[in-house]
């Protein structure tokens, strides 16, 4: 990491002709790109550091051929000499998906999610013209093949992993006919790939910008505007969803300065919707099934009802009769409930007691009377609190939850505790046990355990609402001797 930091440094000063004064690590994202928050006296800048050299290059190539048609994406300002790191516009953390999660379905909302649509429908058009689709990362077009991926993508990494009968063979030939259909569309723009309410950033003026669109090639506008309402973590109202749609037409049109064929746009837009629906089911099948991150798997539950209302109430205009039946067997109440986590309500007597202590003091009683529970060794996590920096602090403060996160394997350590966990407070839920023990340790008690039983606490309470009782055995002891004093 430092070595980084001291390249984000030297491309600054390059850039600028001056020194950072302070460089904030950012949190990470779902991709393996790392973001920094450069502060100076003259203000901020992102500096992005990715090993993905021909990643950078095309988002950079399209964030300046955007820039310069005067389309809502970052200004880029240096690119270091190995191409890993470069500086771009601070447009701000708060997203219209955290905007939405603050604010609900209001007009406000609606608002900004109708001007993303109209910018979307800009970008499209606009950021086609003169654009050199042979810069682009993968696939120059999004065609037959591209289709045909995403299709394979949810069969080998959500499909498959349910272990359920199907017809292979009647399987594919049904993805062919399908990527054949969709393939022959009537408008073909630029498509942003994964353009969602999480990749646009809103100003506190409720402008609105677009970031990661590097994934980006020639394809149907429908496919973006398919993302971006039925984004399971969105999960917009069915109105808004059929008035966004029309909203997005009436943009397309007034820009294009030509009507179009709403209903043959519509047919093509839902068969989109489809692709784009088990494309992220491939994704948190990839994510969650395999990788075992737990935020992905907590999703699927409702990216499976979206595409249950989906093919209840939509026509795809062309029979697959294989693939339609691996469909409905996919959004069955059976799979539907696999993945649903039981959760507790006011009635549920179970309590999870979460605790962090101290080797060196040993492992705390169970005073609940009913023994068992599980101890959790940290101590092959590395050790923060060997860097001076760290010793006066705790697993709560950010250096160190920075320092665990990004240098360390605590969150592997901390998937592997939340698989384990998660077993046994299904079962108490279902069987109505009242109590759980869960009890974290690492040398003192003061960094590596305190962070895992946060993490713990809080992973428990947004995944099964069930109480939960938290100690940090050695913080609290040294709190009260403080006080004491």
């Amino acid at each position: 990491m430092q070595s980084i930091i001291d390249g984000i440094n030297k491309l600054y000063a390059e850039w600028s002709g001056s020194a950072c004064d302070r460089i904030e690590i950012l949190p990470q994202s779902g991709s393996d790109r790392r973001y920094f928050r450069i502060h100076t006296k003259k203000g901020t800048c992102i500096a992005t550091h990715g090993h993905n050299v021909p990643e950078n290059e095309t988002f950079i190539y399209f964030s300046q051929h955007f820039y310069n048609q005067q389309l809502p994406v970052p200004e880029i300002y240096a690119l270091s000499e190995d191409k890993t790191i470069y500086l771009q516009q601070d447009l701000g953390d708060v997203s219209l998906l955290n905007r939405l999660e603050e604010e609900g379905f209001c007009d406000n909302i609606y608002n900004l999610f109708k001007a993303s649509l109209h910018q979307l429908a800009l970008l499209q058009i606009k950021g086609h013209d003169g654009l050199d689709y042979s810069r682009c990362l993968t696939n120059q077009e999004f065609g037959k093949q591209a289709i045909m991926a995403d299709l394979l993508y949810f069969k080998y990494y959500f499909l498959d992993a349910l272990r359920k009968p199907y017809d292979k063979q009647k399987l594919i030939d049904d993805f062919e006919a399908l990527s054949n259909y969709l393939t022959h569309t009537e408008y073909k723009y630029f498509m942003f790939r994964d353009f969602q309410s999480r990749n646009i950033l809103v100003t506190p003026v409720n402008t609105v910008h677009f970031i990661d669109y590097q994934g980006g090639m020639q394809g149907a506008p429908q496919y973006d505007v398919a993302s971006m309402i039925w984004q399971a973590r969105a999960n917009l109202p069915d109105d808004w969803k059929e008035n966004l749609l029309n909203d997005y037409i009436d943009s397309f049109e007034q820009i294009k300065n030509e009507q179009i064929n709403r209903h043959l746009f519509k047919s093509q837009y839902n068969g989109y919707v489809l692709i784009r629906l088990l494309q992220v089911l491939g994704a948190y099948g990839f994510r969650g099934l395999f990788e075992r991150k737990a935020q992905f798997l907590t999703s699927i539950p409702q990216a499976l009802k979206n595409l249950r209302v989906f093919i209840n109430d939509h026509n795809l205009g062309i029979a697959v009769p294989e693939f339609s039946k691996v469909l409905q067997v996919c959004v069955s109440d059976e799979i539907i409930d696999r993945f649903t986590p039981l959760t507790a309500d006011e009635e549920t007597p179970l309590t999870v007691s979460v605790q962090s202590f101290s080797f060196r003091k040993g492992i705390p009683a169970d005073t609940s009377g009913n023994g068992g529970g599980y101890v959790f060794d940290c101590r092959g996590i590395l050790n923060p609190g060997r860097l001076e920096q760290f010793k006066t602090q705790t697993g709560r403060d950010k250096g160190v939850k920075d320092f665990l996160e990004q240098q360390t394997r605590m969150a592997e350590f901390l998937n592997s505790v939340f698989d384990i966990v998660d077993i046994s407070v299904e079962d108490y839920i279902r069987r109505g046990f009242d109590h759980l023990s869960v009890s974290f340790g690492c040398t003192g008690g003061q960094h590596r355990s305190v962070y895992a039983a946060d993490a713990l606490a809080r992973h428990l309470r947004n995944k099964f609402k069930v109480k939960v009782e938290l100690k940090h055995v050695e913080q609290e002891a040294k709190n009260w001797v403080n006080e004491a004093k």
